[in-house]
């Protein structure tokens, strides 16, 4: 490159740093793509290895005239500071790059991404399917795709296969779950949105073929793969999921006794989008080469702003989460970027069965500036800021006694006249956490979502809260969580404050910390 135009393309690239640092919805330590548009913007290929964590990132590869996307490859010792490394996956052999897919580390250190491998050709969806690709230098910098897919699809997103009886079947060949290893023998799971787009959604469909499932498959040497079986059944008596939904971006790890780690519990979580319900999970039994659910919950309930997860197992034994915000407003593209996550959240089993969660320790990294409140009760349609904070990066965590109050939390991204106000309080009455963003501002969705939670007899309620720019999630006694992404368009709502409706509440133990933006730009 000649000195004018190195020159220029250093001048192009601060301004353009420039101009994402000065972006007032662009959060600051919940990750956000450096550049391009996360439309999809679903995590993909997380795995730990050589004392790392390695996160891929879905996104446009705007270099291109036609749509074609690239897997971002970024890696943390700490969960917190991340690492930008090549990208992994990009359109290469005339195909259009990689939609969503998993990860895995063999036995002597290779890393394996499955991927779903987009058609060489748009129109006739001709040459897609399941494409692995494989690493084994140190920092996995360098990936090579097998050069035959692990999957031809014989249709978009749809492979036709003998079944274990010898009918035909339609199976999924798109975004591939994370790979496992039993028994010297590799499994991997399959979507199946294009089939039930194809097969299910008919007045006259059969039962089988109507919302979510997966086809499980399975390789002694991770080139060659054969069908076994559909991975699990829905409840068709609708008591979970709904007909119209399906199971694309699963992951599928054991799920661990302590918020630490340690040992397995012996009961898996099925991890998985819905993609016009958002992100959900089964908990269940692995056996007999099958997922049997014993439980359903949702991480979203208004619409499908939670989306697509991924998770990993780390060297502790602790599974960890990230979330799609698909929270996109119109004009997104404006901005010069999409594409933002959740933060690492570790997941495991309670005593009860169901599902506790939790943000990773890790994050107290970034906490400084802390401040402690003196207890106060609140009594009705009374509330109290808490002077003195950021209240647009902060984490805080209380202790609520709600007492006679049917909603007790706090108003966030307030402004003063409360034209603009985020509500996140629990609901006596409802017994539900809720998320209130229609007085947020005017872009994004705006919505009154309500997550089902029950405080047990004399429990207090624990709140986490994590404010970051247009970023607000909520965290509940380990056992409840809302994530949504907010656009206040004043400059002044930043206020924060308790409150209390329907009685009064006490509220203890008030802890605030502003939080080091982590990104670097």
């Amino acid at each position: 490159m000649d000195p004018k135009t190195m020159k220029e393309s250093i001048r192009t690239v601060k301004d353009f740093r420039m101009m994402l640092l000065g972006d007032r919805y662009r959060p600051g330590y919940h990750f956000a793509m450096p550049e391009g548009y996360g439309l999809p913007g679903d995590p993909n290929g997380a795995f730990y290895a050589n004392g790392r964590y390695h996160l891929m990132y879905l996104y446009e590869n705007c270099t291109r005239t036609t749509g074609a996307f690239n897997w971002g490859h970024i890696s943390s010792h700490n969960l917190v500071h991340w690492r930008h490394h090549p990208d992994a996956l990009i359109p290469s052999d005339g195909d259009n790059g990689a939609f969503s897919g998993g990860a895995f580390v063999d036995d002597d250190g290779a890393a394996y991404l499955a991927y779903s491998s987009l058609a060489t050709d748009m129109e006739t969806m001709a040459g897609g399917g399941v494409g692995i690709a494989r690493s084994s230098d140190r920092h996995y910098e360098h990936w090579e795709k097998f050069e035959t897919l692990a999957i031809q699809s014989t249709a978009n997103g749809i492979t036709e296969v003998v079944g274990k009886n010898g009918e035909r079947v339609y199976a999924g060949s798109c975004d591939p779950s994370n790979i496992w290893k039993k028994d010297g023998v590799y499994y991997m799971q399959t979507g199946n949105l294009c089939v039930l787009g194809n097969y299910g959604r008919s007045e006259d469909s059969p039962l089988e073929a109507r919302g979510d499932w997966t086809d499980l498959f399975r390789s002694t040497d991770l080139k060659k793969w054969e069908y076994v079986d559909r991975f699990y059944e829905r409840d068709r008596s609708n008591k979970w999921t709904q007909e119209s939904e399906d199971d694309m971006c699963a992951s599928f790890f054991p799920l661990p006794l302590s918020r630490h780690g340690g040992a397995p519990s012996g009961k898996y979580l099925q991890l998985f989008l819905s993609h016009n319900k958002g992100c959900q999970y089964y908990i269940g039994e692995y056996r007999e080469d099958r997922f049997w659910p014993a439980s359903h919950g949702r991480m979203t309930w208004a619409d499908r702003a939670f989306a697509a997860p991924e998770a990993l197992t780390d060297a502790k034994g602790r599974q960890i989460v990230w979330v799609w915000i698909i929270d996109n407003l119109e004009d997104e593209s404006s901005f010069g970027w999409s594409g933002v996550y959740s933060l690492p959240r570790t997941v495991w089993l309670g005593e009860d069965d169901t599902l506790r969660m939790a943000p990773v320790d890790e994050l107290a990294l970034l906490r400084y500036n802390a401040k402690r409140f003196p207890a106060i009760e609140l009594s009705e349609g009374e509330k109290q800021e808490l002077a003195g904070i950021n209240g647009e990066s902060s984490e805080l965590k209380l202790t609520i006694v709600s007492g006679t109050a049917r909603k007790a939390g706090l108003k966030v991204r307030t402004s003063p006249d409360e034209e603009e106000v985020t509500l996140l309080y629990y609901d006596a009455e409802t017994k539900e956490l809720v998320f209130d963003s229609t007085r947020s501002g005017a872009g994004g969705w705006k919505a009154k979502e309500a997550a089902p939670f029950q405080l047990k007899e004399s429990e207090q309620l624990e709140l986490t809260v994590y404010i970051d720019k247009g970023v607000i999630e909520i965290f509940a006694n380990e056992r409840q969580a809302i994530t949504r992404r907010v656009y206040p368009e004043r400059s002044d709502s930043t206020g924060v404050y308790l409150f209390a409706e329907g009685g009064t509440a006490a509220f203890e133990e008030i802890q605030v910390w502003e939080m080091m933006p982590s990104n670097s730009y």
